[in-house]
């Protein structure tokens, strides 16, 4: 259900002015509208955007500690550049808000991340200010770099401006693009928005004097026109260059980017508008892969954020005089929960016991094992390659390494799992959270295509766990396996089943039996239980727990498949090449004829909103999965519904 916004938002703004200032804000339909600002009222535009950021997102929900922190920024960057004409390729789609409001879209803020309403990552199809699509992190170099070398091949005349931020400067990817970025001397602005609190003592008066005057065009022309000179002069060239490094070495950390090919200027604060404005302006229209390093606070301006940015990263509907969640969450836990306990619980029991996450500790469950056992926890950053073929090295020295990992994030160590893992067959636990739909995060998100990538992959095992208690024997499972293994779960609460502390394994390749029927055979995969058992008492059917997409319980399908007239698999996965083409697979082997109904995710990538309804929208709730099982055999509804 949307939750509206009132009319009268823009009117409580203006209100909060003083007489004489009417509220720019409300002002502001796009970037143009902007630019007809004097540089003087920025800050105050600033103000407004950040209150009304807060007030926003307080009813919706949606990230905002990031979005607070490149407040500034954002209006700099407008301000300054020509946009859409000019390209803003945004990193981590959780910093865009403000630049979501600035074009365009303030209006429909009231709709983030619903059904039908507006997206929480940039995207193409929404906006001409979205230039690239994000989800995943680190992709913002790589992209704008692509649209400047295409500028200079079709000769246009327009500047590309990559932001990367909010950790994603840590990935191998985005130093991959710096590398090429320098190399081909790409006329290309690169903002670090570095909102680590670090090197703040590096942010300052000085620092941001020494900002505007190296982007300034006096210093860069003396610093080509000496560069041409001194180049001809062999040992004076080499000493000047060494003298130039090293006094920027002393006052800033950019000589790593000058290495690469980059002009580097700043740190700079990132909340001093004047400066944002100025040091921008001034590296417009210097040429050639430029860097500006700018310095941001996650979750500026909203006290409970700035004091604990990692909470308020992603945020439910809230009070913003308490910061408090205006919905209390509810008593059970949830899977990330569960895999937590289970992992301090293991690494009690074995001391071999290590956990590696690329950025998502928090997220995956993981802060009361990073507290207990600091020695064996591992996050690496937004580094999902490296994380894997880490775990891999520490299998093949005797640990047993688990790395919990979002799926849509493995799939950006898809190599690493099959070369660096599955190919020595070496014992690493993939916990796999967020498997199937994610509501509100969107396609981009979601992991709806898991277990096809994985199944095909030789020596793996890959269970999902239809409730909790099945997801702690499971992980024990994976863990005492001696090859790789994944458990894959889903997002949020599970059905509320009772949990068995004891660390106690399942059979190998075992299905479960839950229901006995006639006919009609549903089997279900992790997730889709539930609903399955809800269809299952309706039309008197049986329900088979698979747990094990691979290996699969063959024995129990042949059986079924001669004893019923039609199979039915449920998954919360793409259908192609999921777990009901395993099932097709073996039924094509052993020649059966018996009636086959494949459901699950559409061939599509599925929309942003509410769970609950998207699965329905795919007819994976009950109502859905029992009405396609009545077409396929042809039984009015009623009927069926009757004869129960």
């Amino acid at each position: 259900m949307t939750t509206d916004i009132p009319m009268d938002h823009d009117d409580h703004i203006e209100q909060s002015q003083t007489e004489s200032e009417a509220a720019l804000l409300p002002q502001i339909e796009s970037p143009e509208d902007l630019r007809h600002l004097d540089a003087k009222d920025l800050p105050r535009l600033a103000a407004e955007l950040r209150q009304f950021l807060i007030e926003s997102v307080s009813r919706t929900g949606g990230h905002l500690s990031a979005g607070l922190g490149t407040v500034e920024l954002t209006i700099a960057l407008h301000y300054v550049f020509n946009t859409p004409v000019d390209r803003l390729v945004w990193d981590v789609g959780h910093q865009t808000y403000p630049h979501k409001i600035l074009t365009g879209r303030r209006k429909d803020m009231a709709t983030l991340r619903q059904k039908g309403g507006m997206c929480g990552f940039t995207r193409r199809e929404e906006s001409e200010y979205d230039t690239f699509g994000v989800g995943h992190s680190s992709t913002s170099i790589s992209a704008a770099l692509g649209m400047a070398v295409a500028a200079a091949i079709k000769k246009e005349d327009h500047d590309v401006v990559a932001i990367i931020g909010d950790g994603a400067m840590g990935a191998g990817m985005a130093f991959e693009a710096l590398n090429c970025g320098g190399e081909i001397d790409a006329n290309l602005l690169v903002v670090l928005n570095d909102n680590e609190m670090s090197i703040s003592p590096n942010v300052g008066g000085l620092s941001n004097h020494l900002a505007r005057m190296m982007s300034g065009r006096v210093y860069s022309s003396a610093r080509e026109g000496s560069k041409s000179v001194l180049s001809r002069m062999g040992p004076l060239w080499n000493f000047a260059k060494r003298s130039e490094e090293h006094m920027k070495g002393m006052i800033m950390p950019g000589t790593l980017f000058e290495e690469l090919g980059f002009n580097y200027i700043g740190p700079i604060d990132g909340h001093d508008m004047n400066t944002l404005v100025k040091t921008l302006h001034n590296m417009k229209y210097l040429k050639g892969p430029r860097f500006l390093h700018v310095i941001t606070r996650k979750g500026k301006g909203y006290e409970p954020a700035e004091r604990d940015p990692c909470t308020y990263h992603g945020v439910p509907p809230f009070t913003i005089e308490t910061g408090e969640a205006t919905k209390k969450p509810g008593t059970k836990p949830d899977y990330s929960s569960i895999f937590g306990q289970w992992l301090c619980d293991m690494a009690e029991n074995d001391a071999r016991l290590i956990a590696i996450t690329p950025a998502m500790g928090e997220g995956s469950g993981m802060v009361k094992f990073s507290e207990q056992y600091p020695e064996r926890y591992f996050d690496v950053g937004i580094a999902e390659q490296h994380a894997v073929t880490f775990a891999a090295g520490l299998a093949a020295d005797g640990l047993k390494p688990v790395v919990a990992i979002y799926s849509t994030f493995l799939q950006r160590a898809y190599d690493q799992l099959i070369h660096d893992v599955a190919i020595q067959n070496l014992p690493v636990v993939f916990a796999i959270d967020r498997a199937g739909l994610v509501g509100a995060d969107g396609p981009t998100h979601a992991g709806t295509l898991d277990l096809s990538f994985l199944r095909c992959v030789p020596n793996l095992t890959i269970m999902a766990p239809s409730d909790e208690n099945e997801c702690r024997k499971m992980l024990t499972t994976a863990f005492q396996l001696n090859s790789p293994s994944a458990v894959r779960y889903p997002k949020g609460v599970g059905p509320g089943a009772q949990i068995d502390r004891s660390l106690t394994p399942i059979e190998i390749g075992k299905a479960r039996t839950l229901l006995e029927g006639n006919k009609i055979a549903i089997l279900a995969f992790g997730s889709m239980l539930a609903p399955a058992l809800e269809v299952g008492k309706n039309i008197t059917a049986t329900v088979v727990d698979m747990r094990f997409i691979k290996p699969l319980d063959e024995e129990i399908i042949e059986q079924l498949s001669e004893s019923h007239q039609l199979i039915v698999t449920v998954e919360e996965n793409v259908i192609k090449g999921g777990a009901g083409s395993a099932v097709n697979e073996y039924l094509a082997r052993i020649n059966s004829n018996c009636l086959r109904l494949n459901l699950g995710l559409p061939d599509q990538f599925v929309e942003h909103g509410d769970t609950r309804i998207l699965l329905a929208d795919c007819g994976l709730d009950p109502t859905g999965i029992q009405k396609a099982i009545l077409t396929v055999l042809a039984v009015p509804l009623a009927h069926s519904a009757e004869s129960a």
